[in-house]
C-alpha cells in the first residue's frame, strides 16, 4: 500500500515575515543606536513611530540644508578618494612628470582632510537638532542669533564666543574646505593652505 504523501511546509511560514525597508533616516545613519535589542516594543523611541528623530518645525529648515551638505561632500570625498587612487595606480615614473603628480595627489589628499572635518562638523550639527540644544551656544548657553545659523548652519558659538575663544587661544577653527571657515565677524572664507614661509636668504662667504 503505497504511502501518504506528507504535506511539506511551505518557506514562507507564519514566523517569518518580510523585512521592512529601512528609512531615511537609518540609512542616513541618522536617529540609530547600536544594540537595539529585536524585543523591545515598537513607539518607545524618542522620534517618530517609524524611528527617525523628531525635529522641531523652526529647525526643520537648518536640517535639511545639513543633509544635503553632508551628501554633497561624501560625493566629493568618494570622487576624490577615486581620483587619488586612478592617480596612484597610474603614477609616471618619468623624473619631469614626478613633481606634477606628486602635488595633484597632495592637493586631493588636503581636499579630502578638509571635507572630512567638514562632515564631523555637519553631523556633529546633525545630532543637535536631534537632541533639541541646536541654536544654543556651547560656551555661553546663550542663543545664536537665526542670521548666523542661516549663514552657518553648523556654528557651535556665537560670534562673541568665538572672538573669545580666538583670542584665548582655545579654538582652533577647522577647516571645512569648499564650506569654508568662520572668521570673527561670522561671514564665511576659504582658508588658504600655503604657508607664510619667508624666503631664506643665502648667506655670503
Amino acid at each position: 500500500m503505497p504511502a501518504k504523501p506528507t504535506k511539506s511546509k511551505s518557506s514562507g511560514s507564519k514566523n517569518s515575515k518580510p523585512q521592512m525597508s529601512a528609512n531615511v533616516a537609518a540609512i542616513l545613519g541618522l536617529g540609530t543606536t547600536t544594540g537595539r535589542s529585536k524585543g523591545k516594543a515598537r513607539g518607545k523611541t524618542s522620534g517618530t513611530p517609524n524611528g527617525s528623530p523628531k525635529i522641531k518645525p523652526e529647525w526643520m529648515k537648518y536640517y535639511n540644508i545639513l543633509l544635503e551638505l553632508r551628501e554633497r561632500l561624501r560625493n566629493q570625498m568618494a570622487g576624490l578618494a577615486k581620483e587619488s587612487a586612478e592617480q596612484l595606480a597610474g603614477y609616471s615614473l618619468h623624473m619631469a612628470d614626478s613633481g606634477t603628480d606628486n602635488f595633484d595627489r597632495d592637493f586631493a589628499l588636503s581636499l579630502l582632510s578638509s571635507d572630512q572635518d567638514a562632515v564631523y562638523e555637519i553631523e556633529e550639527a546633525l545630532k543637535r537638532i536631534e537632541r533639541q540644544t541646536f541654536g544654543v551656544c556651547e560656551l555661553t548657553g546663550k542663543s545664536i542669533p537665526k542670521a548666523r545659523l542661516d549663514a552657518i548652519p553648523w556654528t557651535r558659538f556665537t560670534v562673541e564666543a568665538q572672538m573669545q575663544l580666538e583670542k584665548d587661544g582655545a579654538l582652533r577653527s577647522r577647516r571645512l574646505g569648499s564650506l569654508g571657515t568662520v572668521d570673527s565677524a561670522g561671514g564665511i572664507e576659504i582658508e588658504d593652505d600655503s604657508d607664510d614661509e619667508k624666503p631664506v636668504k643665502e648667506s655670503k662667504d
